[in-house]
């Protein structure tokens, strides 16, 4: 018998574990994984550090690339039969895109992924990091990226079946609904 598909939500702060947590979940599914990274080459530094994560993925993994449209891509995904897991990484430089691109696109483009990731047949799981627990940002869009980011969170961490916080390399289970 088949079980139901488990959306995981991995939130951590910068180098918490949570990218290296959600790569070891998704390596554990007995479906074919999809890599969603929404990271974009703007500098050498970002360039190097797509291609080091890049090389350590296993080669029969997927990849799509997609800094704004996640709404279409989990579309896309989930009329396949069946639907692979996909590891979406992450939410943080999602965001950062669509603040870039405006805030039509931001509330479009968040609306309709939303309700996507609620009826997305297959697996997902989902990177975010968490900014609740830093310091206030001192510029207006700084504040705006971390409210923005925040209710974010809270509306994945509602559609999830499971929210998983890593500190420091150690996973804290914080919602397991199908346990």
């Amino acid at each position: 018998m088949p079980t139901s598909p488990r959306h995981t939500l991995v939130l951590g702060g910068i180098r918490s574990g949570k990218t290296g947590l959600a790569e070891a979940q998704a390596f554990a599914q007995n479906q074919p994984v999809v890599y969603v990274a929404t990271a974009t080459a703007g500098d050498d530094e970002m360039a190097l550090r797509i291609s080091r994560h890049q090389a350590i993925r296993p080669a029969a993994w997927g990849l799509v690339e997609e800094p704004l449209n996640l709404a279409q891509v989990l579309s896309e995904h989930g009329q396949q039969s069946p639907a692979p897991c996909l590891l979406i990484d992450c939410m943080s430089l999602w965001l950062s895109n669509l603040l870039h691109a405006g805030a039509e696109q931001l509330s479009v483009q968040k609306e309709a992924f939303l309700e996507q990731v609620a009826g997305y047949p297959g697996s997902l799981i989902i990177v975010s990091n968490e900014t609740g627990l830093g310091t206030i940002g001192m510029d207006p869009l700084t504040r705006q990226f971390c409210d923005e980011l925040g209710w974010l969170n809270q509306a994945l961490a509602q559609r999830c079946q499971r929210v998983v916080m890593v500190l420091a390399g150690l996973p804290l289970i914080m919602k397991d609904s199908l346990a």
